[in-house]
């Protein structure tokens, strides 16, 4: 139960690394209210004009994807008035059936926090109310055993140690810099949830979202990382969803894609263009659930 900064790992041959996909269960949330009425982040402009039926449709083919794929899809009801709903992802993190629920920093997305938290309490985990402010996997996210947590716009670094203590487990403390990767989930994808055998869970990051100090930690830990470009960084392609195999990405992170496939991935495009209007991607809409 610690929040830690450095913890070397043994080092690892990409090549010679089995992907192996693993069933997931996840939450996600329609964006049947979706709009862009405030501003919260650089990617927001209220005054441009948003197309819900759109992001309903282009949400629905991630949600096919994800059948598809094998996984199992939990909805939560969207609520009129919290447009931003739809990222799940920030609405909590889950770990051997219990919630840490957020604790939205602006006050436009505060009410999503206790809807989250309902859903949870009702759907069979024990709900730890979060003291501090937090957004969830939008800045906490699971590689292996170790929660990387960030901070610097939305949560708060005291969250880390609480998120420890709810979980158990060792927390990696990062932070985010570059006001458009204003969550971790943004700036870091996880190629690899679940252990590997004979070799460590990997990750793709860019750079220039983090501090040298973070930096110097990812590279010390992750030597094998693949380095986003900003172009790619710059349509989420960064905010994917991986099953350790096949990873969900924005369909316009070409050169992501190609160093997937390198790799020994399958990476699967969609176009979330119309939510990525409001800040999200794939990985936004995309809560994992683990009982």
């Amino acid at each position: 139960m610690t929040v830690t900064e450095q913890t070397p790992a043994p080092a690892t041959t990409p090549a010679t690394t089995s992907r192996i996909p693993t069933k997931r269960t996840v939450l996600m949330c329609r964006p049947e209210h979706f709009t862009v009425s405030y501003r919260i982040n650089p990617w927001m402009h209220p005054e441009n004009p948003t197309d819900t039926s759109l992001a309903v449709q282009q949400w629905q083919k991630l949600y096919d994807i994800y059948l598809e794929l094998g996984h199992e899809v939990h909805l939560i009801d969207p609520i009129a008035g919290l447009p931003d709903m739809v990222y799940a992802a920030n609405g909590g993190f889950t770990y051997g059936g219990v919630a840490y629920g957020a604790k939205f920093t602006y006050p436009e997305r505060q009410p999503e926090g206790p809807a989250y938290m309902q859903w949870f309490g009702d759907n069979g985990f024990r709900v730890h109310d979060p003291v501090e402010t937090n957004e969830g996997e939008g800045d906490f996210l699971l590689v292996g055993d170790v929660i990387l947590a960030g901070t610097g716009f939305r949560s708060d670094s005291r969250s880390h140690a609480e998120l420890a203590e709810v979980t158990g487990l060792e927390v990696l403390s990062l932070n985010l810099i570059n006001p458009s990767f204003y969550h971790l989930d943004t700036a870091i994808a996880v190629l690899d949830p679940e252990p590997i055998e004979g070799g460590r869970q990997n990750i793709a990051y860019l750079e220039s979202a983090f501090d040298e100090h973070s930096l110097g930690l990812l590279r010390e830990r992750y030597p094998d990382a693949i380095l986003c470009t900003e172009e790619d960084a710059a349509v989420l392609g960064l905010n994917s969803y991986s099953d350790g195999y096949n990873i969900v990405i924005a369909s316009r992170a070409t050169d992501f894609d190609r160093q997937l496939r390198e790799r020994g991935y399958n990476p699967i495009g969609v176009d979330l263009s119309e939510l990525l209007l409001g800040g999200g991607g794939v990985k936004c809409c995309t809560l994992d659930l683990r009982w």
